[in-house]
């Protein structure tokens, strides 16, 4: 089903035209046939004689009536739009019309449990897919009441933006319909929303179980709880933890923000295939049922989890009760809800350490998508749907996230925080823009926002922030001391883009130095304002030189950051002799950082993580040292070396994975990581006895990590269909089916990795569920030792060719999530052949969409990127090429 657009300009004239009164959406829903009917009654004022149209992707329309008058449905009916001609000033429009339901995770999405055969419906319509559902001026800008009624089959419950009706007889309330039609079914009658946009609103619908609670608001007004997931799900739903978690956001935002909940009610539902963590309906939330833990979670995973949830609640306010005017100030919404979720996290939650957290985890992901030939700045220049659609990344969340707790710092946060509750005062229930918001963190904190806004919100792209330190003997002693300490700033320059103005940075320069137990401690910490291309430190002159100066200590601003040599050499050796842990992982980001730049050799992130990930105790940060590990050995290693580093690192985790306290999380990663890791006949031997144990060294071998196992077996061909087959036949659910479909197309032979690619690129119908399980069990091995791909078979002639040859065609004829899935996770593996194809395919479709032009232009920046890290590796592995 292919995309449809909207342009900026297009939005801009239909609001100036029109404004929404009321929506009422009746939909038929029985969960079978490919579509489901919706009556909709619009109602609208306009510049009387003026034309416009709403939007609409359909199945079919049966009928259009404007004002009373049938018209001519070939004449106003476009794919995705119907046109409105001659508008009154008060206008009335009735739409019947069937819409399909979906299986991609947007529109309307079918599921069906394969434990009982339940069907499942829950809708997703962030950014433009409430028109895949019902008709609707798809705008964030055009806010009105919406009102739905819906028909189910009796037994189903149906939640919406609005509390939950008691369910009443069909037959009644339909009375033009047939009884077979009304026949087992219940009708739900929601009452008419507060004024929201359309993407907010919500439609979840099936036999979902539920678990109730309730709070008080800070307006003294009673506020329903509720958690929903799947039936089958229900036994592993941990309600107390979500309710306490809740309860904890309500209280923290409803303090800082000054402003009560928005909302008659708070719902959270659990739902299936969803594409991304969470989304912020209001009043009913959607969450990825991944949240619901049927086997062992990482810690990190479970803090993740209370980020997530404390997100979607902090967009109740920011982009639900306020929402931006349009999508170039998405980050009104992302940014702040991210910043304020981390914040909850921190000051109301267990997890007081979410700012590490953040630091590792948010800001390595801005920063990546900040040095990508496509970053933008935070506020973003947002044409038409096209642009907004790719644009939720690591500028929109993390990068705008990391600037406003700059801000806060700034401006000071009582005055951050009255100047927030001042703008949910004036602005409740409409939109606003950059400006709106401004104004009145400058009322409260008195400074002039718009050179800061210029250049952090404004413009796109990093600063690298470097240390230098100049030494002297000191007069009385031998003792070296600092004679000068000088900071410097440059803009990270990135072909193609805008060169970044050099910005005002709050920060700290940290001194580390032994103390009698022989650890590595902060001894001086010294505040600096640089707004310039360098600063000096003059507290430190004098000082004896410390073990380690880390630059941006605490991790106060957004930069790239590089130490002094020594520093580096110092702070890599001795990294578990740091008892602080987000200084350990800041040691690791710029280690990490230097690797990905070609600076430094994978080698050396890889021996130094090896020698002291047994320190590294904070869940989040060793869970992002672990994945980094997997890329380093994966893509920055050259292919010809990457078996025996596999084996090496599986072997150095099974030390590990002894000397770890049994059972803990810290273990637990450990054991997924040699799992992950093992290549040797003897590790693979290993693995194949743990499949069949119940428990390995105090980690017990459940559902999800036997499953684990199974696909690394199965990707070094060490074990028959017939365990797979047994596997999934003992674990029938949906997860047990994705498992299976990826182990069996994690096999690392041509007949296995065929019928993956065949099936991805021909069942145009596949579930995005499905799809994301092949393509992850097709990526596994595809590259041999020599570089080469695993080859095809016949009719494909090789996967880099039939991916370059029929990428176009994929954002004609799929949504955009499913065209994303498959640009980004089929992109062929990173060497010369690859970057070529992909220049070559960049020079040959300048008229290509633009979303998918951004994507092809990061997966050649990432295999440019890959390639040159393979090189400064292999300067290591080939000794003679370091005397040139």
């Amino acid at each position: 089903m292919p995309q449809y657009n909207l342009t900026r300009e297009e939005a801009r004239t239909r609001a100036s035209h029109i404004h929404v009164t009321s929506y009422e959406h009746t939909l038929v829903l029985t969960g079978t046939g490919e579509s489901f009917r919706v009556r909709s009654r619009i109602r609208f004022t306009a510049d009387p004689g003026t034309q416009t149209f709403i939007d609409a992707i359909t199945a079919s329309v049966e009928r259009v009536q404007l004002n009373g008058i049938d018209l001519e449905i070939a004449e106003v009916v476009a794919p995705s739009r119907i046109t409105l001609a001659g508008l009154a000033a008060e206008n009335e429009l009735t739409v019947d019309a069937h819409f399909f339901y979906m299986n991609t995770g947007e529109g309307l999405h079918r599921f069906v449990d394969p434990i009982d055969d339940e069907v499942y419906l829950y809708s997703q319509f962030e950014v433009p897919d409430a028109r895949r559902v019902f008709p609707v001026f798809e705008q964030p800008d055009l806010k009105a009441p919406f009102s739905f009624t819906v028909l189910a089959p009796e037994h189903w419950t149906v939640v919406s933006n609005s509390p939950t009706p008691t369910p009443g007889d069909a037959s009644e309330t339909f009375a033009d319909l047939d009884e077979e039609e009304t026949a087992g079914m219940a009708v739900w009658q929601f009452a008419p929303t507060t004024p929201i946009s359309s993407y907010i609103t919500a439609i979840v619908a099936g036999p979902y179980r539920s678990v109730h609670s309730e709070l008080v608001s800070s307006d003294g007004q009673p506020v329903p709880l509720g958690l929903y997931c799947r039936q089958s799900l229900f036994e592993h739903l941990d309600a107390e933890n979500l309710f306490a978690i809740t309860r904890a956001g309500f209280e923290f935002f409803e303090r800082e923000f000054g402003v009560p909940y928005p909302f008659e009610k708070y719902d959270q539902l659990f739902v299936p295939d969803f594409n991304a963590g969470a989304m912020e309906n209001a009043g009913a939330v959607t969450i990825l049922e991944n949240y619901i833990f049927r086997s062992r979670p990482t810690e990190a995973l479970v803090e993740r989890r209370t980020v997530t949830v404390l997100h979607e609640l902090a967009h109740m306010w920011f982009g639900d009760l306020v929402t931006m005017r349009w999508w170039n100030d998405l980050w009104l919404n992302e940014s702040f809800a991210e910043f304020m979720s981390t914040l909850a996290t921190a000051e109301a939650t267990k997890y007081s350490d979410a700012w590490t957290t953040f630091a590792t985890i948010e800001k390595s992901w801005a920063y990546r998508q900040d040095q990508l030939p496509s970053t933008h700045p935070i506020v973003a220049p947002i044409e038409d749907l096209a642009d907004v659609e790719v644009n939720f990344d690591g500028i929109t969340y993390a990068k705008g996230a990391s600037v406003l707790k700059q801000l806060v710092a700034w401006v000071g946060r009582a005055e951050f925080f009255a100047g927030l509750s001042q703008y949910f005062e004036k602005h409740a229930w409409s939109n606003t823009e950059l400006d709106d918001l401004l104004t009145e963190l400058e009322a409260t904190s008195g400074r002039d926002l718009a050179a800061w806004s210029k250049l952090w919100l404004e413009e796109s792209g990093v600063n690298l922030i470097e240390a230098a330190v100049e030494t002297a003997t000191a007069p009385d002693s031998p003792a070296e001391v600092v004679q000068r300490l000088r900071v410097t700033q440059k803009p990270w320059v990135i072909d193609g883009q805008p060169v970044p103005s050099l910005r005002p940075h709050r920060l700290a320069i940290g001194f580390y130095s032994e103390n009698a137990d022989g650890r590595l401690v902060r001894t001086h910490s010294f505040p600096l304002d640089l707004d310039s291309a360098e600063a000096d430190v003059p507290e430190a002159v004098g000082l004896p030189v410390p073990a380690v100066i880390v630059v941006n200590d605490a991790d106060l601003t957004y930069a790239k950051v590089r130490f002094d040599p020594a520093s580096m050499a110092t702070a890599a050796a001795r990294l578990s002799d740091f008892d602080d842990s987000l200084t350990q992982l800041l040691v690791l980001s710029t280690l990490w950082d230097g690797v990905r730049d070609g600076e430094v050799p994978a080698q050396d992130y890889i021996d130094t993580l090896l020698d002291h990930l047994l320190a590294i105790t904070h869940s989040s940060g060793l869970l992002t040292q672990m994945r980094q590990l997997d890329t380093a050995v994966g893509a920055y290693l050259p292919p010809a070396v990457r078996a025996a580093a596999h084996t090496r690192i599986a072997d150095r985790l099974g030390e590990l994975f002894a000397q770890a306290p049994a059972g803990t999380d810290q273990a637990f990663q450990f054991f997924r990581g040699i799992i992950r890791h093992a290549q040797s006949p003897e590790q693979i031997a290993t693995l194949g006895e743990w499949v069949d144990a119940e428990e390995v060294g105090g980690i017990t071998i459940d559902t999800d990590l036997r499953w684990e196992l199974l696909i690394a077996l199965s990707n070094h061909d060490a074990i028959a269909e017939s365990a797979i087959a047994d596997m999934a036949a003992d674990d029938p659910s949906a997860t047990g089916q994705r498992q299976a479909a990826t182990a069996r197309a994690a096999r690392t032979t041509s007949a296995a990795k065929s019928r993956a690619f065949t099936a991805m690129i021909e069942q145009i119908d596949m579930p995005n569920s499905e799809l994301g399980a092949l393509a992850t069990g097709f990526a596994m091995g595809l590259q041999t030792g020599d570089g080469e791909l695993i080859p095809a078979q016949a009719p494909l002639t090789d996967f880099a060719s039939e991916y370059f040859q029929r990428i176009s065609g994929w954002w004609e004829t799929r949504t955009l999530e499913m065209a994303q899935t498959m640009t980004l996770r089929l992109f062929p593996p990173a060497s010369d052949q690859t970057v070529a194809a992909a220049r070559t395919w960049l020079e040959q479709h300048p008229a290509a969409p633009k979303g998918l032009t951004r994507l092809m232009r990061e997966n050649l920046a990432d295999a440019e990127r890959a390639l040159t890290a393979q090189r400064t590796s292999s300067d290591i592995e080939d000794p003679s090429k370091n005397s040139r």
